[in-house]
């Protein structure tokens, strides 16, 4: 019997770069000239809500970009900000592919990500020719680590959580998994993850 009826991949961090952290927000600060520190810190405030489907890419821009004057256009800014997702080098995408043409399981994503990069980053990279379902933070309305994200997996799911296994790069969100009686696994790397896997029985 195969261990796991569902195997959820976290996208940023796993298969892909992030697309709007602090390394991404600081390059387009240097290449758009803007305060590394104003940029992060309208970031702070509005990125929550639109994270969780609260408010669209615009409204964000309007308060945290386009807040004042600038010598570039909104069109600039957001190709900029696209293209900064990038396959993540030493990522699970080889895996993801894997696991999906063994077709033992589900196959899904649980990733906090806002609507619209969400939306790209599937298109762009093909993301829901692998996956069954998307459990993004812009659809549930919360976000990982939230214990509430990992309860409506479950009851979208409707599976045991013992039958679940997330992959994840951050600690907090494997604590908040494992907490629910999800199994996670903490990516550092494919040799790692692959080496897991094998463990676990599922390649």
């Amino acid at each position: 019997m195969f261990p796991f009826d569902v195997i959820l991949f976290d996208i940023g961090g796993v298969l892909l770069t992030d697309s709007w952290d602090y390394p991404e927000r600081w390059r387009a600060a240097d290449r758009f000239h803007l305060d590394r520190e104003k940029l992060d810190a309208g970031h702070h405030e509005f990125y929550v809500p639109w994270d969780t489907g609260k408010t669209s890419m615009e409204n964000y821009l309007d308060a945290v970009v386009f807040n004042e004057p600038r010598s570039f256009s909104r069109e600039e800014f957001v190709a900029f900000m696209m293209g900064e997702s990038q396959l993540l080098p030493d990522g699970a995408m080889g895996i993801l592919k894997e696991i999906v043409a063994s077709d033992k399981c589900m196959v899904g994503s649980l990733n906090n990500e806002p609507r619209e990069t969400n939306e790209y980053r599937f298109r762009t990279f093909g993301l829901r020719d692998y996956f069954k379902v998307a459990l993004s933070s812009c659809y549930l309305g919360v976000r990982k680590p939230k214990p509430e994200i990992f309860r409506l997996a479950l009851d979208v799911l409707g599976r045991p959580a013992e039958r679940i296994l997330f992959i994840d790069d951050r600690e907090p969100n494997i604590v908040a998994a494992e907490a629910m009686g999800i199994k996670s696994i903490h990516f550092a790397g494919e040799a790692g993850l692959r080496q897991e896997l094998e463990r676990l029985g599922v390649l």
